[in-house]
C-alpha cells in the first residue's frame, strides 16, 4: 500500500438552498471581498490588541478558520502518546537501548498475556507502570526537550524518530487517519506484471482504515465527534530514499492509484532530501515524475523541494532542486522550498513561480527544529514580497508537538502580520487543496471578486441565490470556499 500524506479542508459542506429571489439577485451591485466590511476592520483590531500578549494571540488564533493543512505527514501527525497507546494494545516491546518499538520473540503468546521480549526489551505495556520509561518514550519520539549536542543535530533527531516508532498494527491508521532510461517500457512491463493489482489493495487499505476513523468518532450518529465535519484527502507519497527502481514503481503505482481513487487528489515525495540517494538521483526522480505526469495529466503534484541548507550539502546541491521540481515535474505546491534563494537565478524563478501560481507549504516550526532556519533568514517573507502563494502548515505536528494554531501565531508573532494578511494565507490554502471542481473565485489567487454565478451574493450567505447555489453544487472545491467564507463571517461577527 502507498504510504499516506493528508491534507484537510476546512470542514462540513455549505447547505445550499435554492429559493432565493433571482430577481432581487439580479439588481445588487457584484460584491467584493477586497473593500473590508466593518466586522472584517474590527476583527483586525482584535487582532492588533491579541499580538500584545501570547496567551491571547493563541486563544484569538485558535477560534480562526484556518482553512486547510496541505503539508502533513499520517505518521508525523500522531502524537507519541498514542503510538505507545497502540504500541501496548499490540502488544510490542520496547528497546530499551534504542527506545524504540520492537517485535516480540516469535515464542510470546497472544491474545492478552505480556509479550515476551528478551534481554534489554521490556513490554511496551511497561511504559504505563515507569514514568521515567514513559518520558524517555515520548522525547525519543519527538521534539520534546530536545537539545542539540555535537554530533545530534535538530536535523537528525527529527527523523530518527520515525524509524523508532513503527511496527504497530496497521488498523490504527483509521484513528490517525539497474538504471532504464525507457520509462515508457518500464512503465509497460510493471503494468503487464500485474502492478494495477497493488491498486486494490491500496483502497482496500484506505476504505479499512476510513471506516475505522468514522466508528471512532460515531460519525453519522447523534453523538458523532466534531472531527466528523473534517474532510479530509489523501497525497499517495513516493520514498525517494529507495532505488531508481523501487522509485519509478512506487511513482506509477501512486499515479494509477490516484487515477482509480478519487480520494486520493495528488502524489508527493518523501524522506530527507539531503539523503545521499535522494540528492544523487533527484535530477532522475524529476524526470520520473515529469514522464508519467504527462501520461496522467490530471493528477496533482506537490513536492517537497529545498528542505535544504548549505550546512546540510554542499553550496552545489543548492542549484536547482526547486526549479527542477516546478519546471521538469511541473509541481503545483512545493514543500518547504528553504533554500529557494541559493537557486540559480533565484528572482527570476520566483516570478515563474508567481506568474503560475505554485504554491508553497511554509511550515516554520519545521524548518526551524529540522534546518536551524527562522525569522529573518526564513525566505516566507521573499515568497510574499515577489507574490508567490503561500500557506501555513505543520508539516508533523506529533513529533514537533505543535498544532496549526501555533503556526499562526509564530507566523503573526515573527512576521508582523495583519488580520487581512492571515486571510489571505487560509484562503490560499483552499485555492490550492487539490479539491475538484472549478474556483469560488473569478482571479486565481486574488480574492477580490467571486465567480459570475456568486458575485452578488454574500460571501459565504447560508442561502447563496439560485445561480450561485447551482455553482456551488457542480464544485466541492467551490463548496469548501463557501464554507470557509461562512465561518469566516461568523467569527469576525464575535470578535
Amino acid at each position: 500500500m502507498p504510504g499516506l500524506a493528508f491534507s484537510r479542508s476546512s470542514g462540513a459542506l455549505v447547505l445550499l438552498l435554492f429559493f432565493a429571489s433571482p430577481a432581487l439577485a439580479q439588481t445588487k451591485a457584484p460584491r467584493s471581498a477586497a473593500v473590508p466590511t466593518n466586522s472584517e476592520q474590527r476583527t483586525g483590531l482584535g487582532l492588533q490588541a491579541a499580538r500584545q500578549n501570547p496567551l491571547q494571540l493563541r486563544h484569538f488564533l485558535f477560534g480562526m478558520p484556518k482553512g486547510a493543512d496541505l503539508h502533513n505527514h499520517l505518521s508525523g501527525a500522531v502524537y507519541a502518546e498514542s503510538w505507545i497507546r497502540a504500541a501496548a494494545e499490540d502488544h510490542l516491546c520496547i528497546d530499551l537501548a534504542k527506545f524504540a518499538f520492537a517485535k516480540p520473540l516469535a515464542s510470546s503468546s497472544s491474545g492478552g498475556e505480556q509479550p515476551e521480549c528478551g534481554d534489554d526489551k521490556v513490554p511496551a505495556a511497561d511504559a504505563y507502570k515507569d514514568q521515567h520509561l514513559f518520558d524517555a518514550l515520548v522525547d525519543a519520539f519527538s521534539m520534546r526537550g530536545f537539545v542539540p549536542s555535537p554530533g545530534m543535530t535538530g536535523h537528525d533527531h527529527f527523523f530518527d524518530t520515525f524509524s523508532r516508532f513503527g511496527g504497530t498494527d496497521h488498523r490504527h491508521l483509521g484513528e490517525w487517519i539497474d538504471e532504464r532510461d525507457d520509462f515508457s517500457q518500464l512503465r509497460d512491463d510493471l503494468l503487464a506484471h500485474g502492478l494495477r493489482d497493488d491498486v486494490a489493495f491500496a483502497k482496500t487499505g484506505l476504505d479499512q482504515a476510513e471506516a475505522l476513523r468514522l466508528k471512532h468518532e460515531h460519525c453519522g450518529q447523534p453523538e458523532a465527534a466534531s472531527a466528523c465535519h473534517v474532510q479530509v484527502r489523501y497525497l499517495c507519497q513516493v520514498l525517494r530514499g529507495f532505488p531508481k527502481e523501487q522509485v519509478f514503481a512506487q511513482t506509477l503505482l501512486c499515479f494509477e492509484t490516484a487515477s482509480a481513487d478519487p480520494r486520493f487528489v495528488g502524489i508527493n515525495l518523501v524522506m530527507p532530501e539531503d539523503g545521499y540517494t535522494a540528492m544523487s538521483d533527484y535530477a532522475l526522480h524529476m524526470r520520473i515524475v515529469g514522464f508519467l505526469h504527462a501520461l496522467y495529466p490530471k493528477i496533482h503534484l506537490s513536492l517537497h523541494a529545498g528542505e535544504l541548507t548549505p550546512a546540510l550539502v554542499p553550496y552545489e546541491g543548492l542549484c536547482c532542486h526547486i526549479r527542477l521540481a516546478v519546471e521538469q515535474a511541473q509541481a503545483e505546491r512545493i514543500g518547504h522550498g528553504v533554500d529557494i534563494i541559493y537557486e540559480d537565478h533565484p528572482h527570476a524563478l520566483l516570478k515563474e513561480m508567481a506568474a503560475n501560481h505554485v504554491m508553497v507549504e511554509i511550515s516554520l516550526t519545521s524548518n526551524d527544529v529540522i534546518l536551524g532556519v527562522s525569522g529573518k533568514v526564513h525566505p516566507f517573507s521573499l515568497y510574499r514580497l515577489f507574490g508567490v502563494p503561500v500557506a501555513l502548515s505543520t508539516d508533523d505536528e506529533g513529533v514537533s508537538r505543535i498544532d496549526l494554531t501555533h503556526e499562526y501565531v509564530r507566523a503573526v508573532q515573527t512576521y508582523d502580520l495583519h488580520y487581512a494578511d492571515l486571510k489571505r494565507m487560509v484562503r490560499t490554502g483552499l485555492e490550492h487543496s487539490f479539491l475538484p471542481g472549478a474556483s469560488l473565485w473569478s482571479v486565481p489567487d486574488t480574492f477580490t471578486r467571486a465567480v459570475p454565478a456568486c458575485s452578488h451574493d454574500s460571501l459565504g450567505a447560508e442561502e447563496p441565490s439560485p445561480g450561485c447555489a447551482a455553482f456551488l453544487k457542480s464544485s466541492e472545491r467551490a463548496q469548501q470556499q463557501w464554507e470557509l467564507e461562512r465561518r469566516f463571517r461568523v467569527f469576525e461577527s464575535e470578535s
